[in-house]
Protein backbone atom coordinates (compact mmCIF):
# COMPACT_ATOMS: atom_id res chain seq x y z
CA UNK A 1 0.00 0.00 0.00
CA UNK A 2 0.89 3.31 -0.67
CA UNK A 3 1.99 6.19 1.70
CA UNK A 4 -0.80 8.01 0.23
CA UNK A 5 -3.25 5.58 0.29
CA UNK A 6 -1.66 4.19 3.94
CA UNK A 7 -2.63 7.85 4.73
CA UNK A 8 -6.26 7.57 3.85
CA UNK A 9 -7.48 4.69 5.96
CA UNK A 10 -10.19 5.56 8.29
CA UNK A 11 -8.43 5.67 11.29
CA UNK A 12 -5.41 7.13 10.46
CA UNK A 13 -4.02 10.30 12.19
CA UNK A 14 -3.40 13.47 10.06
CA UNK A 15 -0.01 13.25 7.79
CA UNK A 16 2.33 15.14 9.47
CA UNK A 17 5.28 17.05 7.12
CA UNK A 18 7.65 14.37 6.34
CA UNK A 19 4.77 11.94 5.30
CA UNK A 20 3.50 14.34 3.08
CA UNK A 21 6.31 14.77 1.44
CA UNK A 22 6.82 11.31 1.22
CA UNK A 23 3.39 10.65 -0.12
CA UNK A 24 3.76 13.32 -2.59
CA UNK A 25 6.61 12.76 -4.06
CA UNK A 26 6.22 9.07 -4.16
CA UNK A 27 3.99 9.89 -6.49
CA UNK A 28 6.97 10.63 -8.78
CA UNK A 29 6.83 7.20 -9.96
CA UNK A 30 4.14 9.06 -12.71
CA UNK A 31 6.82 10.74 -14.25
CA UNK A 32 5.64 13.59 -16.12
CA UNK A 33 2.40 13.28 -17.98
CA UNK A 34 1.33 15.92 -20.05
CA UNK A 35 -2.15 16.94 -19.66
CA UNK A 36 -5.02 19.57 -18.07
CA UNK A 37 -8.10 16.60 -17.37
CA UNK A 38 -6.18 15.25 -14.42
CA UNK A 39 -5.47 18.52 -12.93
CA UNK A 40 -8.80 20.01 -13.28
CA UNK A 41 -10.80 17.24 -11.99
CA UNK A 42 -8.69 17.80 -8.56
CA UNK A 43 -9.28 21.20 -8.77
CA UNK A 44 -13.07 20.40 -9.65
CA UNK A 45 -13.01 17.75 -6.32
CA UNK A 46 -11.43 20.37 -3.97
CA UNK A 47 -14.38 23.00 -4.81
CA UNK A 48 -12.59 24.78 -7.65
CA UNK A 49 -10.63 27.08 -5.03
CA UNK A 50 -8.39 28.61 -8.53
CA UNK A 51 -11.54 30.40 -9.75
CA UNK A 52 -11.29 32.97 -6.92
CA UNK A 53 -7.92 33.62 -7.79
CA UNK A 54 -6.23 35.84 -9.88
CA UNK A 55 -2.72 37.35 -11.42
CA UNK A 56 -0.10 36.00 -13.73
CA UNK A 57 1.04 33.08 -15.60
CA UNK A 58 4.20 32.53 -16.77
CA UNK A 59 6.29 30.68 -19.18
CA UNK A 60 9.01 30.89 -21.22
CA UNK A 61 12.45 29.05 -21.21
CA UNK A 62 14.80 31.18 -19.23
CA UNK A 63 14.18 33.94 -17.11
CA UNK A 64 10.45 32.67 -15.54
CA UNK A 65 11.75 33.09 -11.84
CA UNK A 66 13.61 36.03 -12.05
CA UNK A 67 10.48 37.86 -13.21
CA UNK A 68 8.19 36.42 -10.37
CA UNK A 69 10.83 37.32 -8.38
CA UNK A 70 11.20 41.08 -9.51
CA UNK A 71 7.45 41.29 -9.88
CA UNK A 72 6.32 39.79 -6.80
CA UNK A 73 9.23 42.30 -4.46
CA UNK A 74 7.32 45.42 -6.01
CA UNK A 75 4.11 44.16 -5.36
CA UNK A 76 5.71 43.59 -1.75
CA UNK A 77 7.09 47.14 -1.02
CA UNK A 78 3.81 47.91 -2.34
CA UNK A 79 1.73 46.60 0.81
CA UNK A 80 -0.06 43.92 -1.96
CA UNK A 81 -0.30 40.11 -0.61
CA UNK A 82 1.05 37.70 -3.24
CA UNK A 83 1.32 34.14 -3.91
CA UNK A 84 4.46 32.95 -5.93
CA UNK A 85 5.59 29.09 -7.13
CA UNK A 86 9.27 29.28 -7.28
CA UNK A 87 10.58 26.45 -8.92
CA UNK A 88 12.44 24.26 -8.22
CA UNK A 89 13.31 24.23 -4.83
CA UNK A 90 16.43 24.95 -3.44
CA UNK A 91 16.42 23.68 0.12
CA UNK A 92 12.87 22.59 1.12
CA UNK A 93 10.22 21.50 -1.21
CA UNK A 94 8.14 24.34 0.78
CA UNK A 95 9.99 27.30 -1.47
CA UNK A 96 7.17 25.90 -4.19
CA UNK A 97 3.98 27.05 -2.38
CA UNK A 98 5.14 30.72 -1.04
CA UNK A 99 2.66 33.64 0.37
CA UNK A 100 4.47 37.29 0.55
CA UNK A 101 8.05 35.89 0.19
CA UNK A 102 7.60 32.96 2.72
CA UNK A 103 7.19 28.89 1.90
CA UNK A 104 4.40 27.46 2.94
CA UNK A 105 4.46 26.25 6.70
CA UNK A 106 5.05 22.49 7.12
CA UNK A 107 1.72 22.18 9.27
CA UNK A 108 -0.22 23.77 6.00
CA UNK A 109 1.71 21.82 3.57
CA UNK A 110 0.93 18.78 4.90
CA UNK A 111 -2.99 19.23 5.41
CA UNK A 112 -3.10 20.36 2.50
CA UNK A 113 -1.38 17.49 0.40
CA UNK A 114 -3.62 15.03 2.94
CA UNK A 115 -6.98 16.93 1.14
CA UNK A 116 -5.69 16.65 -2.29
CA UNK A 117 -4.69 12.57 -1.79
CA UNK A 118 -7.99 12.41 -0.22
CA UNK A 119 -9.74 12.76 -4.03
CA UNK A 120 -6.85 11.53 -6.21
CA UNK A 121 -8.27 7.99 -5.72
CA UNK A 122 -11.76 9.54 -7.44
CA UNK A 123 -9.66 10.93 -10.24
CA UNK A 124 -7.19 8.23 -10.78
CA UNK A 125 -10.27 5.59 -11.58
CA UNK A 126 -11.51 8.39 -14.54
CA UNK A 127 -8.58 9.13 -15.66
CA UNK A 128 -5.09 7.78 -14.62
CA UNK A 129 -3.12 8.24 -11.52
CA UNK A 130 -2.50 11.90 -11.07
CA UNK A 131 1.35 12.83 -10.61
CA UNK A 132 3.58 14.81 -8.55
CA UNK A 133 3.38 18.05 -10.31
CA UNK A 134 -0.54 17.93 -10.60
CA UNK A 135 -1.20 17.09 -6.82
CA UNK A 136 1.21 20.12 -6.07
CA UNK A 137 -0.69 22.65 -8.39
CA UNK A 138 -3.89 21.62 -6.55
CA UNK A 139 -2.01 22.00 -3.26
CA UNK A 140 -0.72 25.76 -4.21
CA UNK A 141 -4.06 26.80 -5.66
CA UNK A 142 -5.88 25.23 -1.86
CA UNK A 143 -3.40 27.34 0.16
CA UNK A 144 -3.70 30.42 -2.19
CA UNK A 145 -7.37 30.37 -1.91
CA UNK A 146 -7.05 29.55 2.02
CA UNK A 147 -4.34 32.75 2.21
CA UNK A 148 -6.51 35.24 0.84
CA UNK A 149 -4.20 36.66 -1.60
CA UNK A 150 -4.49 40.38 -3.55
CA UNK A 151 -2.81 38.36 -6.68
CA UNK A 152 -0.92 35.05 -7.31
CA UNK A 153 2.13 34.82 -9.77
CA UNK A 154 2.83 31.25 -10.82
CA UNK A 155 5.34 30.06 -12.68
CA UNK A 156 4.55 27.51 -15.70
CA UNK A 157 6.42 23.98 -14.99
CA UNK A 158 7.12 22.95 -18.40
CA UNK A 159 5.84 24.25 -21.81
CA UNK A 160 2.48 25.80 -21.45
CA UNK A 161 -0.45 24.34 -23.07
CA UNK A 162 -0.58 21.61 -21.43
CA UNK A 163 1.02 21.79 -18.10
CA UNK A 164 -1.00 21.31 -14.91
CA UNK A 165 -0.61 25.10 -14.13
CA UNK A 166 -2.58 26.04 -17.01
CA UNK A 167 -5.76 24.68 -15.37
CA UNK A 168 -5.82 28.46 -14.28
CA UNK A 169 -6.23 31.17 -15.90
CA UNK A 170 -5.40 34.56 -13.68
CA UNK A 171 -6.12 36.82 -16.39
CA UNK A 172 -2.43 37.94 -17.78
CA UNK A 173 -0.20 35.72 -19.55
CA UNK A 174 3.32 36.20 -19.90
CA UNK A 175 5.88 34.17 -21.92
CA UNK A 176 9.03 35.28 -20.94
CA UNK A 177 11.44 34.30 -23.76
CA UNK A 178 11.72 30.80 -25.76
CA UNK A 179 14.93 28.97 -26.89
CA UNK A 180 15.57 25.01 -27.14
CA UNK A 181 14.91 23.42 -23.78
CA UNK A 182 12.55 20.02 -23.50
CA UNK A 183 12.91 19.31 -26.62
CA UNK A 184 11.91 15.39 -26.05
CA UNK A 185 8.70 16.77 -24.84
CA UNK A 186 8.30 20.49 -26.53
CA UNK A 187 9.18 19.87 -30.02
CA UNK A 188 13.01 20.54 -32.07
CA UNK A 189 12.29 23.68 -33.11
CA UNK A 190 11.70 27.12 -31.78
CA UNK A 191 8.23 27.03 -33.62
CA UNK A 192 7.16 24.03 -31.88
CA UNK A 193 8.29 24.78 -28.20
CA UNK A 194 6.58 28.66 -29.18
CA UNK A 195 3.17 27.31 -30.17
CA UNK A 196 3.33 25.39 -26.35
CA UNK A 197 4.13 28.49 -24.50
CA UNK A 198 1.85 30.58 -26.54
CA UNK A 199 -0.70 28.40 -25.41
CA UNK A 200 -1.11 29.92 -22.17
CA UNK A 201 -2.85 33.08 -23.61
CA UNK A 202 -6.25 32.60 -23.12
CA UNK A 203 -9.51 34.69 -24.00
CA UNK A 204 -10.18 37.83 -22.72
CA UNK A 205 -6.20 38.31 -21.04
CA UNK A 206 -3.76 40.60 -20.57
CA UNK A 207 -0.29 39.11 -22.54
CA UNK A 208 3.41 40.30 -22.24
CA UNK A 209 6.04 39.01 -24.49
CA UNK A 210 9.85 39.45 -23.97
CA UNK A 211 10.36 36.78 -27.53
CA UNK A 212 12.27 37.67 -30.46
CA UNK A 213 11.95 36.34 -33.82
CA UNK A 214 10.42 33.44 -34.91
CA UNK A 215 8.99 32.77 -31.35
CA UNK A 216 7.55 35.97 -31.01
CA UNK A 217 5.72 36.02 -34.55
CA UNK A 218 3.85 32.98 -33.25
CA UNK A 219 3.20 34.88 -29.62
CA UNK A 220 1.90 37.65 -32.00
CA UNK A 221 -0.43 35.25 -33.88
CA UNK A 222 -2.00 33.25 -30.69
CA UNK A 223 -2.59 36.61 -28.99
CA UNK A 224 -4.12 38.19 -32.55
CA UNK A 225 -6.25 35.43 -32.99
CA UNK A 226 -8.02 35.54 -29.76
CA UNK A 227 -8.07 39.31 -29.76
CA UNK A 228 -6.12 39.43 -26.55
CA UNK A 229 -3.88 42.85 -26.25
CA UNK A 230 -0.05 41.81 -26.46
CA UNK A 231 2.92 44.23 -24.97
CA UNK A 232 5.81 42.84 -26.56
CA UNK A 233 8.65 44.06 -24.39
CA UNK A 234 12.77 44.70 -25.07
CA UNK A 235 15.28 44.28 -22.61
CA UNK A 236 15.70 47.87 -20.58
CA UNK A 237 19.00 50.07 -21.61
CA UNK A 238 22.13 48.53 -19.14
CA UNK A 239 23.51 51.61 -17.60
CA UNK A 240 25.82 50.02 -15.20
CA UNK A 241 26.65 46.77 -13.40
CA UNK A 242 28.91 45.54 -10.40
CA UNK A 243 29.05 42.89 -7.81
CA UNK A 244 25.56 43.77 -6.37
CA UNK A 245 23.24 44.17 -9.32
CA UNK A 246 22.43 45.95 -12.38
CA UNK A 247 21.11 49.56 -13.17
CA UNK A 248 18.82 49.99 -16.00
CA UNK A 249 16.30 52.96 -17.72
CA UNK A 250 12.78 51.63 -17.51
CA UNK A 251 9.95 53.49 -19.11
CA UNK A 252 8.33 55.88 -16.50
CA UNK A 253 10.84 55.07 -13.56
CA UNK A 254 14.24 56.36 -15.22
CA UNK A 255 17.64 55.09 -13.82
CA UNK A 256 16.29 52.04 -11.91
CA UNK A 257 18.62 49.62 -9.29
CA UNK A 258 18.19 46.19 -9.93
CA UNK A 259 19.48 43.64 -7.01
CA UNK A 260 19.89 40.72 -9.66
CA UNK A 261 22.98 40.21 -11.25
CA UNK A 262 23.81 39.81 -14.86
CA UNK A 263 23.13 41.91 -18.06
CA UNK A 264 20.47 39.37 -19.02
CA UNK A 265 18.30 40.77 -15.81
CA UNK A 266 17.81 43.73 -17.94
CA UNK A 267 15.45 41.42 -19.98
CA UNK A 268 13.97 40.36 -17.29
CA UNK A 269 12.84 43.45 -14.96
CA UNK A 270 11.52 44.64 -18.42
CA UNK A 271 9.22 42.02 -18.80
CA UNK A 272 7.90 42.16 -14.87
CA UNK A 273 7.43 45.70 -15.40
CA UNK A 274 4.95 45.20 -18.29
CA UNK A 275 3.85 42.33 -16.26
CA UNK A 276 2.93 44.76 -13.46
CA UNK A 277 1.35 47.01 -15.71
CA UNK A 278 -1.11 44.28 -17.33
CA UNK A 279 -2.13 43.44 -13.57
CA UNK A 280 -2.98 46.76 -13.67
CA UNK A 281 -4.52 47.55 -16.60
CA UNK A 282 -6.54 44.03 -15.71
CA UNK A 283 -8.01 45.74 -12.13
CA UNK A 284 -5.74 42.99 -10.71
CA UNK A 285 -3.14 44.61 -8.62
CA UNK A 286 -1.16 47.80 -8.81
CA UNK A 287 2.90 48.93 -7.75
CA UNK A 288 2.80 52.59 -8.26
CA UNK A 289 6.73 53.73 -9.47
CA UNK A 290 8.31 53.71 -6.10
CA UNK A 291 7.34 50.34 -4.72
CA UNK A 292 8.62 49.16 -7.66
CA UNK A 293 11.89 51.20 -7.17
CA UNK A 294 12.25 49.88 -3.80
CA UNK A 295 11.20 46.08 -5.15
CA UNK A 296 13.49 45.74 -7.90
CA UNK A 297 16.23 47.35 -5.55
CA UNK A 298 15.93 44.32 -2.43
CA UNK A 299 14.97 41.74 -5.08
CA UNK A 300 16.28 38.45 -3.84
CA UNK A 301 16.51 35.02 -6.16
CA UNK A 302 18.55 32.68 -4.53
CA UNK A 303 20.47 30.37 -6.07
CA UNK A 304 20.61 32.11 -9.47
CA UNK A 305 24.07 34.70 -9.86
CA UNK A 306 23.47 34.50 -5.76
CA UNK A 307 26.88 35.74 -4.16
CA UNK A 308 27.52 33.95 -1.25
CA UNK A 309 30.21 35.10 1.43
CA UNK A 310 32.58 31.90 3.04
CA UNK A 311 34.79 33.73 5.24
CA UNK A 312 37.25 35.47 3.26
CA UNK A 313 35.99 33.53 -0.31
CA UNK A 314 33.23 34.37 -2.57
CA UNK A 315 30.96 31.97 -3.94
CA UNK A 316 28.67 32.67 -6.44
CA UNK A 317 25.75 30.08 -7.26
CA UNK A 318 24.08 29.86 -10.33
CA UNK A 319 21.77 26.97 -11.95
CA UNK A 320 22.50 27.51 -15.70
CA UNK A 321 20.67 23.85 -16.28
CA UNK A 322 20.43 24.73 -20.15
CA UNK A 323 22.85 26.07 -23.00
CA UNK A 324 20.87 29.60 -22.75
CA UNK A 325 21.06 29.63 -19.13
CA UNK A 326 24.92 28.82 -19.37
CA UNK A 327 25.52 31.29 -22.31
CA UNK A 328 24.58 34.24 -19.68
CA UNK A 329 26.53 32.56 -16.79
CA UNK A 330 29.21 32.80 -19.38
CA UNK A 331 28.34 36.53 -20.09
CA UNK A 332 28.14 37.17 -16.49
CA UNK A 333 31.61 35.31 -15.33
CA UNK A 334 33.33 37.93 -17.75
CA UNK A 335 31.29 40.74 -16.25
CA UNK A 336 31.71 40.47 -12.85
CA UNK A 337 35.21 38.90 -13.09
CA UNK A 338 37.09 42.20 -11.78
CA UNK A 339 34.65 42.47 -8.48
CA UNK A 340 35.03 39.02 -7.86
CA UNK A 341 37.84 37.85 -5.01
CA UNK A 342 40.28 40.07 -3.35
CA UNK A 343 42.93 39.23 -6.24
CA UNK A 344 41.70 39.40 -10.25
CA UNK A 345 44.29 37.36 -11.29
CA UNK A 346 43.18 34.55 -8.80
CA UNK A 347 41.51 31.37 -11.20
CA UNK A 348 38.06 30.76 -10.89
CA UNK A 349 37.52 27.05 -9.10
CA UNK A 350 34.26 25.74 -11.02
CA UNK A 351 31.94 22.99 -9.14
CA UNK A 352 29.60 21.78 -11.80
CA UNK A 353 27.20 18.67 -11.80
CA UNK A 354 24.27 17.93 -14.47
CA UNK A 355 21.58 15.30 -15.70
CA UNK A 356 21.84 13.44 -18.76
CA UNK A 357 19.05 14.13 -19.87
CA UNK A 358 19.92 18.10 -20.51
CA UNK A 359 22.17 19.10 -23.40
CA UNK A 360 25.50 19.05 -21.49
CA UNK A 361 27.55 19.40 -24.29
CA UNK A 362 25.33 22.31 -25.33
CA UNK A 363 26.30 23.86 -21.51
CA UNK A 364 29.91 22.86 -21.51
CA UNK A 365 30.26 24.26 -24.29
CA UNK A 366 28.46 28.00 -23.56
CA UNK A 367 30.04 28.01 -20.23
CA UNK A 368 33.33 27.15 -21.54
CA UNK A 369 33.30 30.11 -23.85
CA UNK A 370 33.61 32.49 -20.53
CA UNK A 371 37.36 33.84 -20.92
CA UNK A 372 37.17 33.62 -17.02
CA UNK A 373 37.53 29.89 -17.09
CA UNK A 374 40.61 29.92 -19.18
CA UNK A 375 42.98 28.45 -17.12
CA UNK A 376 40.07 27.69 -14.20
CA UNK A 377 39.83 24.71 -12.31
CA UNK A 378 36.98 22.41 -12.97
CA UNK A 379 35.28 19.86 -10.54
CA UNK A 380 32.87 17.87 -11.83
CA UNK A 381 30.48 16.20 -9.39
CA UNK A 382 27.22 14.47 -9.31
CA UNK A 383 23.72 14.77 -7.22
CA UNK A 384 21.97 11.75 -6.26
CA UNK A 385 19.15 11.42 -8.59
CA UNK A 386 18.78 8.70 -10.68
CA UNK A 387 19.29 11.33 -13.96
CA UNK A 388 21.78 12.52 -12.63
CA UNK A 389 25.27 12.36 -15.14
CA UNK A 390 28.12 10.39 -12.94
CA UNK A 391 31.26 13.13 -12.08
CA UNK A 392 33.76 11.17 -14.32
CA UNK A 393 31.14 11.37 -17.23
CA UNK A 394 30.63 14.85 -16.82
CA UNK A 395 34.38 15.40 -16.42
CA UNK A 396 35.35 13.63 -19.73
CA UNK A 397 32.89 16.16 -21.28
CA UNK A 398 34.59 19.27 -20.10
CA UNK A 399 38.02 17.43 -21.13
CA UNK A 400 36.82 17.19 -24.64
CA UNK A 401 35.06 20.22 -25.32
CA UNK A 402 37.08 22.63 -22.84
CA UNK A 403 40.15 22.79 -23.93
CA UNK A 404 41.27 26.15 -22.39
CA UNK A 405 40.41 25.46 -18.86
CA UNK A 406 43.55 24.82 -16.71
CA UNK A 407 42.56 21.59 -14.77
CA UNK A 408 39.60 18.95 -14.62
CA UNK A 409 38.66 16.68 -12.40
CA UNK A 410 36.12 14.48 -10.51
CA UNK A 411 34.82 14.21 -6.99
CA UNK A 412 31.54 12.31 -6.57
CA UNK A 413 30.13 14.45 -3.56
CA UNK A 414 29.09 17.80 -4.06
CA UNK A 415 30.58 18.83 -0.47
CA UNK A 416 33.58 17.40 -0.82
CA UNK A 417 34.21 19.28 -4.62
CA UNK A 418 33.00 22.18 -2.26
CA UNK A 419 35.61 21.98 0.24
CA UNK A 420 38.01 21.01 -2.20
CA UNK A 421 37.12 24.33 -4.21
CA UNK A 422 37.26 26.16 -0.73
CA UNK A 423 40.84 25.19 -0.50
CA UNK A 424 41.87 26.74 -3.54
CA UNK A 425 43.06 30.44 -3.78
CA UNK A 426 40.10 32.80 -5.59
CA UNK A 427 36.48 32.55 -6.21
CA UNK A 428 34.64 29.68 -6.35
CA UNK A 429 31.39 29.08 -8.54
CA UNK A 430 28.62 26.77 -7.97
CA UNK A 431 26.40 26.00 -11.52
CA UNK A 432 24.94 23.82 -13.95
CA UNK A 433 22.33 22.10 -11.83
CA UNK A 434 19.80 23.59 -9.30
CA UNK A 435 20.38 20.83 -7.51
CA UNK A 436 23.41 20.79 -6.66
CA UNK A 437 23.29 24.67 -6.09
CA UNK A 438 20.07 23.86 -3.77
CA UNK A 439 22.33 21.44 -1.86
CA UNK A 440 25.62 23.68 -1.56
CA UNK A 441 23.33 26.33 -0.56
CA UNK A 442 22.13 24.57 2.21
CA UNK A 443 25.64 24.36 3.53
CA UNK A 444 26.34 27.69 3.53
CA UNK A 445 23.30 29.52 4.24
CA UNK A 446 21.31 28.94 7.08
CA UNK A 447 17.64 30.35 6.42
CA UNK A 448 15.50 29.84 9.29
CA UNK A 449 12.41 30.21 6.87
CA UNK A 450 13.81 26.91 5.12
CA UNK A 451 14.64 24.84 8.67
CA UNK A 452 11.75 21.72 7.96
CA UNK A 453 10.41 20.47 11.14
CA UNK A 454 12.56 17.29 11.93
CA UNK A 455 11.23 13.43 11.04
CA UNK A 456 9.09 12.28 14.09
CA UNK A 457 10.44 9.38 15.93
CA UNK A 458 9.83 5.92 14.98
CA UNK A 459 7.28 4.29 15.97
Amino acid sequence: MTADRQSRSAEARPLDYHEALAALSERGRFGIRLGLGRTRALLHALGDPQLGIRGALVAGTNGKGSVLALAGSALRAGGVRVGETPKPHLVSYRERVAVDGHPIAAADFARHVEAVLRVADGVARRLGEPTEFELLTAVVFRHFAEADLDVALVEVGLGGRLDATHAWDGGVAVVTNVDLDHTERLGNTIGEIAREKAAIIMRGDLAVTGATGEALAIVRRRAARLGVPLEIVEPAPLLGLDRDGIEVDLPGLGRTEVGLRGRHQAANVAVADALLDALGAAGIADADPAARRRGYASVVWPGRLELVRVGDRDVLLDGAHNPAGARALAVSLDELRPYLGDAADDPLTLVTASMRDKDVDGIVAALAGAAALRGATVIATTVDLPRAMPAAALADRWRSLAPAVGRITSIEAPLEALAAALGTPGPAVVAGSLYLVGAVRAHLVDDPDLRDPPPPPAR
